[in-house]
């Protein structure tokens, strides 16, 4: 044994956590040693989430160990739900987990230690550490909250959990935290890097590990693996036959025109660029545009799917049913009342369709993970009679399986004349629509249409002001 293996940061030894009769880890044994990046992948629901709990205290294990033969000390985790505090500010929210920041004048040491995280971490990130945090971006809090778990925080970070941390951050500022991952890394200490996006994986990861149902079904050196061979571990969790068929489009009119840019039913169209240059703003005052004259009685034109789960999309103190449903109660009511067994029908469906994990719709959404939250708001939205689907970085902690199976089924919707407005921070993912159009600076800097929508094109745009086709 190395004496890496001898001494690791934490050792997990048939760990398991049971919820009832759900079995969220079932007997996981791993451990992750200093100056090792563990790449921790599965489709949503495989208990990645429940993992990162047991290591950070927040559950107990209901059986096994968990252990950390060097202290318990400088374990951080940076959650996938981010857990900052809206009305404080960036260098308050610093101050909650700092044991040091007592007293009178800890402001000062408060600003001047966020602020040296944020650009070590964040190089030319432009974040007031006296902003509150409410008045910041999504991609802005996220790169807060990770740069608050590197912090030094009264002692050394030791181990680093990042879940799904470059969700909302677009491919250069993602590039800045791969970098600092490396160099954390090299330097002796540790992380567990979990994301959905495989390239990311393999850029940083030393070694990965592939849960399914609660269990390890691979463990090895992370040049062991190749793209397909990860994808193959991690299986699929789709019902066989749920995955939607292609189907090919028709673009017919122009159903928007409007912020400089157009698009017409049947068509995907893309915002895409660095993040903070207007996209997310414009797509907001497409929605409104559209939403604003609707009345009761009358279905609304065009619907919304939130990146932004706890902000702008779950109803936390629903159901998995009635939060999916909610947008065809009207639809589907009987005399005014809701039919429940129509409402039920509809669930039922979409919960196969889109692979929602969950045994039973009437438990809180909260009791979802992330992702199959977000599969919730999918088919919210694919449910509705709206014509047009706004989407403002909707694949957030989606695992690969799901994405793949949602762009199918955004191509066959398309192909019955419904219209898509997709912001996504990544760029695989603007790829896939029909036209892009890509901002820079508040402004539009190219359109793109067919074979010129390409990854070379869309950074060039985004860098450098193009004369739009």
């Amino acid at each position: 044994m190395t004496v890496l293996e001898s001494n690791p940061v934490v050792a997990l030894r048939d760990a398991a956590k049971h919820f009832g009769p759900v079995k969220a880890l079932n007997g996981v044994s791993l451990s992750v040693a200093p100056g090792e990046c563990l790449g921790l992948v599965g489709h949503n629901g495989a208990g990645k989430s429940t993992l990162v709990n047991l290591i950070n205290g927040t559950f107990a294990p209901s059986s096994g160990e968990v252990a950390f033969p060097l202290g318990q000390q400088g374990v951080r985790s940076v959650f996938q739900e981010l857990s900052l505090c809206p009305n404080l500010t960036v260098a308050e929210n610093l101050s909650i987990s700092h044991p040091d920041l007592r007293g009178f004048g800890w402001r000062r040491p408060a600003r001047a230690e966020i602020q040296a995280s944020l650009d070590t971490v964040f190089p030319d990130h432009g974040i007031d550490t006296d902003a509150e945090v409410d008045r910041l971006t999504i991609a802005e809090r996220q790169m807060v909250e990770i740069a608050i778990g590197f912090a030094p925080r009264g002692g050394t970070p030791r181990l680093v959990i990042l879940d799904e941390p470059t969700s909302s951050l677009d491919e250069g500022i993602a590039r800045q935290l791969l970098s600092h991952v490396r160099a954390f890394c090299a330097a002796g200490g540790a992380v567990i890097f979990i994301s959905h996006m495989l390239g990311e994986i393999f850029a940083v990861a030393s070694r990965i590990v592939v849960l399914k149902d609660g269990k390890v079904v691979a463990d090895r050196p992370a040049a062991a693996f190749s793209r397909q061979g990860l994808v193959d571990a991690m299986g699929h969790v789709a019902a066989e036959g749920t995955q939607a068929a292609a189907a090919q489009t028709q673009i017919g009119e122009v159903v928007i025109r409007a912020e400089g840019l157009e698009a017409r039913r049947g068509e995907v169209v893309g915002l895409s660029g660095l993040a903070g240059h207007g996209q997310a703003a414009a797509l907001a005052r497409l929605y409104l545009s559209q939403t604003s004259d609707w009345r009761a009685g009358r279905g609304a034109r065009a619907v919304f799917v939130a990146g932004d789960r706890p902000r702008d999309g779950v109803l936390p103190l629903w159901s998995i049913l009635r939060n999916m449903s909610i947008s065809v109660l009207g639809r589907d009511a009987n005399g005014g009342m809701v039919d429940k067994d129509a409402e039920r029908r509809l669930a039922e469906d979409w919960r196969k369709r889109i692979g929602i994990r969950t045994d039973d719709l009437t438990n809180p959404i909260l009791s979802l993970s992330g992702g199959n939250q977000q599969k919730v708001l999918f088919a919210r939205a694919l449910a509705s009679d709206a014509d047009i689907i706004v989407m403002d970085d909707p694949m957030r902690g989606v695992d690969v399986g799901t994405k793949q199976d949602v762009y199918a089924i955004i191509r066959a919707e398309a192909a019955k004349g419904r219209t898509f407005l997709w912001y996504s921070t990544e760029t695989e993912e603007v790829c896939q629509c029909d036209r892009v159009f890509v901002f820079r600076n508040n402004e539009i800097s190219a359109e793109l249409t067919g074979a010129q929508i390409t990854e070379e094109k869309i950074l060039e745009a985004s860098f450098e002001m193009m004369e739009a086709s």
